[in-house]
C-alpha cells in the first residue's frame, strides 16, 4: 500500500533525502558527467528535430527508449503520443513527474550550430510549416531523461511509485486532458504528489524560481464572429459594415478588465487576430476575431466569457442587425485551468532545494504575465497536491546587460529564442532529483 509523505519538518527532511545515499555536490557531480555523457547530445538531438502538437512520434519514441534504458516500464500512447513511465520501488507515496515534448510552428532564426531545420505537416490544417522548440520544451524531456537515470541508479535512497509523464500538446492545451481522458489515473495510480516545472529565459540560469498559491493562468480562446450585410464601399448605407462593427466591438472589450473585473483581480482580454474583407472597395459580409481570455479563478472567467458575450450580441443590436445575424461568440475547446501551487508543499520543496542546491540559487520572483500551462489537468478532479517551478535559462550576465540597455531577452515563442543548454537541463534534473528525494527518500 502507497503512503504519502508528511508535509512535515521542512528543513530535516530536506537533508535527510540527500544524506548520508548521497549528498549534494555527489549529485551535482554526477548529473555534470551524464550531461557531458549523455544529455548533451540528447538535447541538441531533440531541439534539431522538434514535432508539432499531436504529431510529436519521433519525439515519443525516443522518449520512451531512453525511459525504457533507463530501467522503468514504459507505456506509449497514452492521450495519443503521450509517453508514461513506471519505477516501482517498495512501499511509499505515488510521484508523478511531467515533461511537456511538443514544439511550436516557428522557423528558427537564434543562429545557433544546431538550429531546427525542420519542417512538418500541421495534423490540424494540413499545411506544412517549420517547426522550433521555442519554448524550451526540449530542456524539459531532456531533463526528464536525466532524472530518469539518475532515480534508477539510486534505488536505495528512495521508497515508492515514481511516474514519469512526457506529455503531448500543451502548446494547445490539449496534451494533459488527452492524458487524463485517456485514464491515465486509473491505468498507472493516481499520485499523492505532481511536479513539472518550466525553464525561463527570463530567469537566471542555474537558480530555481518557485512561488506558493496562483502560478499560471486559466486560458480560454474565443472566436467572435461579426456578420454584417456587405456592399459596395461608396455605399455604406446600403450595407452593414462587419469590420466598423468588428472594431467597436474590440474597444468595448477592453473596459471588460478595467472596469469590470475587481482592481486586483488578474484578468486579460486580448484580441490576437481581426480578419475581414478582400479589397478596397467591397464592405464585406464577415469579419472574425481571435481572442486570448486569461484569469486566475473559475469567477473571473465566468465574468469574462458572459461579458464578451454581451458586449458582442449587444454592439451587433446597436448597428441594427436583426437578431439572426447578431454576432456569434465560440469558446474553443483549447482551453487551460488556472495552475495553483500547494503552499505547504511549496514551502517544504523550497526547503529541499535550498539545502541541495543553496539559498542564493532558490527565488521567488513573482511573475509579471498570465502565461498558461495545460499542467493544471494533473491537479484537479480530484485535487492532487501539485508544484510547478521555472528553472533559469539565460546567463545572468546577459540579463544584466538586457536590463542595462543592451541586446533583448528573446521572449518565448520568438523565432529568436535560445536557451542556455547546460545550466538548464542540469538544475533541471538537480531540482526534480531533490524534490523527489525529498518526498520519497528512505
Amino acid at each position: 500500500m502507497r503512503r504519502p509523505a508528511p508535509l512535515v519538518s521542512f528543513v530535516p527532511l530536506a537533508l535527510l533525502a540527500l544524506s548520508p545515499a548521497i549528498s549534494a555536490q555527489d549529485l551535482r557531480q554526477s548529473i555534470a558527467e551524464d550531461y557531458a555523457a549523455h544529455l548533451a547530445d540528447l538535447f541538441e538531438h531533440f531541439h534539431r528535430n522538434p514535432e508539432l502538437s499531436l504529431a510529436e512520434h519521433g519525439t515519443a519514441a525516443r522518449m520512451a527508449e531512453e525511459l525504457r534504458g533507463a530501467g522503468f516500464d514504459v507505456t506509449e500512447g497514452v492521450g495519443g503520443t503521450g509517453v508514461v513511465a513506471v519505477m516501482e520501488n517498495g512501499d511509499g507515496p505515488l510521484v508523478m513527474m511531467r515533461a511537456d515534448m511538443d514544439g511550436l510552428p516557428v522557423e528558427e532564426k537564434s543562429g545557433l550550430p544546431y538550429a531546427s531545420k525542420a519542417m512538418q505537416e500541421d495534423p490540424t490544417t494540413g499545411e506544412v510549416v517549420p517547426v522550433m522548440h521555442a519554448c524550451g520544451h526540449d530542456v524539459h524531456i531532456t531533463s526528464l531523461v536525466g532524472t530518469a537515470r539518475q532515480m534508477a541508479a539510486r534505488r536505495d535512497a528512495w521508497q515508492g511509485t515514481l511516474m514519469l509523464v512526457a506529455q503531448p500538446a500543451e502548446e494547445r492545451g490539449l496534451g494533459a486532458r488527452a492524458m487524463r481522458e485517456d485514464g491515465i489515473w486509473d491505468r498507472f495510480g493516481q499520485p499523492d504528489f505532481v511536479l513539472g516545472f518550466h525553464v525561463g529565459a527570463e530567469t537566471a540560469a542555474g537558480t530555481v524560481d518557485v512561488q506558493e498559491g496562483p502560478t499560471y493562468a486559466g486560458v480560454d480562446s474565443v472566436d467572435i464572429i461579426v456578420h454584417g450585410i456587405g456592399s459596395h464601399g461608396a455605399s455604406p448605407h446600403d450595407g452593414k459594415d462587419p469590420i466598423v462593427l468588428a472594431s467597436q466591438i474590440v474597444m468595448a472589450l477592453q473596459t471588460l478588465v478595467s472596469r469590470e473585473l475587481p482592481p486586483r483581480e488578474p484578468g486579460v482580454v486580448t484580441v490576437g487576430a481581426f480578419h475581414s474583407g478582400t479589397k478596397h472597395n467591397i464592405i464585406s459580409d464577415e469579419a472574425r476575431l481571435q481572442l486570448t481570455v486569461r484569469n486566475t479563478n473559475a469567477e473571473s472567467r465566468d465574468m469574462l466569457i458572459a461579458g464578451i458575450r454581451r458586449i458582442a450580441e449587444n454592439m451587433g443590436r446597436v448597428a441594427g442587425l436583426p437578431e439572426d445575424l447578431l454576432p456569434e461568440v465560440i469558446v474553443s475547446n483549447e482551453r487551460t485551468p488556472p495552475g495553483f501551487n500547494d503552499p505547504e508543499l511549496a514551502q517544504r520543496l523550497r526547503a529541499a532545494w535550498t539545502a541541495a542546491l543553496g539559498e542564493d540559487r532558490v527565488v521567488g520572483r513573482p511573475q509579471q504575465g498570465m502565461a498558461g500551462e495545460d499542467f493544471g489537468y494533473f491537479a484537479i478532479d480530484p485535487e492532487i497536491p501539485s508544484v510547478f517551478w521555472r528553472v533559469g535559462g539565460t546567463p545572468a550576465a546577459d540579463i544584466e546587460r538586457a536590463a542595462n540597455g543592451g541586446p533583448p531577452i528573446p521572449s518565448h515563442h520568438s523565432p529568436l529564442f535560445r536557451i542556455e543548454p547546460e545550466p538548464s537541463v542540469r538544475v533541471g534534473v538537480e531540482s526534480t532529483v531533490a524534490a523527489l528525494l525529498e518526498l520519497m527518500g528512505r
